[in-house]
């Protein structure tokens, strides 16, 4: 069987027959580019609304929150890294048709919807798209949180069935080549994003890495450009997986918050 190129995101990994690219939810199977981890839940929850974190989208709401394993960057700080940096072979999974999970949706009390979230949601975007096709018509809402990094046909596939992204803004051009992504793919989804579906922008801040002044100025400034109204979360990193590096100060989250307020409306600080 031939080897084929994923066009899924900015690596373009080639794959020969049977085997996974980067992310591990990709393969090539019989010269088709599956999606490997489709329907394999390695988590399920009813989380806050405000938790994805979402908090200018219907604020007070608990959703259904899910996630499988993968991930197309490679954060050495990765709060979940024992389902991101795994494949199917390193972490419990559980297969849930897409029926089933729309199931399980219908049947939780007061519930808004379903959130793809815990590992990268738009790697598997197949399967979103198919527990959307089912929910979204009954009135529920369907939310990914997500690293943003997936080239524009992939995006364009995902927006018509989703209603809110949080998604993430690292950090610079060199600060994403260190963590195996690209800048400018992150900016050109959240831009597209923004027109079409609720956006809300995190940036987890890390000492001596993301944390200056001048660097959230111009995040902000170039949210503002696309729309002022975009609200902005502002996180305090702690010590993760490979990272062993303080925690970052409380109050340089707040210095930080006060910077984008130049900005934005809606800046919001996280783990503080």
């Amino acid at each position: 069987m031939p080897e084929i190129t994923c066009d899924i995101c900015m690596h373009a990994c080639v794959m020969a027959e049977g085997r996974t690219g980067r992310c591990r939810a990709r393969r090539n199977v019989g010269g088709r580019n599956a999606c490997d981890n489709y329907g394999r839940l390695t988590s399920l929850a009813m989380d806050p609304i405000e938790k994805k974190p979402l908090r200018c989208f219907y604020p007070g709401s608990m959703i259904l929150s899910v996630g499988s394993y993968g991930c197309n960057l490679s954060c050495p700080f990765c709060q979940n890294s024992s389902i991101s940096m795994a494949d199917q072979d390193q972490v419990q999974w559980t297969f849930v048709p897409a029926e089933e999970l729309a199931g399980l949706v219908e049947r939780q009390p007061d519930n808004l919807g379903i959130a793809f979230t815990y590992n990268e949601p738009l790697i598997s975007y197949e399967y979103l798209i198919d527990v959307a096709r089912i929910v979204r018509p009954k009135g529920f809402k369907v939310v990914a949180v997500t690293n943003g990094s997936v080239r524009s046909q992939i995006l364009e596939k995902i927006l018509p069935w989703t209603d809110a992204m949080n998604i993430d803004l690292k950090g610079g051009a060199e600060f994403y080549r260190k963590i195996g992504g690209s800048r400018s793919l992150v900016e050109e989804t959240i831009a597209a994003s923004a027109k079409r579906c609720h956006v809300e922008v995190t940036k987890l801040i890390i000492p001596q890495e993301n944390d200056s002044l001048q660097e959230m100025a111009a995040d902000a400034s170039w949210l503002a450009s696309i729309d002022p109204e975009i609200p902005l979360h502002i996180s305090r990193y702690f010590p993760r997986w490979r990272y062993t590096k303080p925690a970052t100060d409380v109050s340089r989250i707040y210095a930080l918050q006060r910077e984008a307020e130049k900005y934005l409306k809606n800046v919001f600080t996280g783990n503080v």
